[in-house]
């Protein structure tokens, strides 16, 4: 009996550890993006995952503008923005206080980290 108890109660816990390591990628996370004309932008993103679905917005000193074809498998997230009739795709991986994005601006992959915002209030 007890060894019947133990195999379930152990793959309860290793399943709960698995989605405890996974970071979240919900939320609102900063960063500059340095273009390949050389130019900084200030950047928010606002991530909204559900299930494997990412949605969620981008915001500039440009505007805002919303997030297509988001997708999230385990760590790594994928989206593009549209901007003036061009895709920019994006791909990232989620870590916990950070991501890594790539964003591919047609001729050039452009690298930033984003950190996870913390409101002060």
């Amino acid at each position: 009996m007890r060894r019947k108890l133990f195999s379930p109660i152990s793959l309860a816990c290793c399943f709960f550890l698995l989605l405890a390591v996974f970071a979240d990628l919900n939320g609102k996370w900063t960063g500059v993006i340095k273009t390949p004309d050389g130019n900084e932008l200030q950047v928010v993103y606002n991530f909204k995952v559900v299930g494997d679905t990412l949605t969620g917005t981008a915001e500039s000193p440009a505007g805002i503008i919303t997030i297509d074809d988001g997708k999230v498998k385990g760590d790594s997230f994928s989206f593009k923005v549209t901007v003036e009739g061009t895709d920019y795709p994006h791909t990232g991986k989620v870590y916990d206080d950070s991501c890594a994005l790539d964003i591919d601006f047609g001729n050039q992959i452009v690298h930033t980290t984003l950190k996870r915002a913390t409101d002060v209030k």
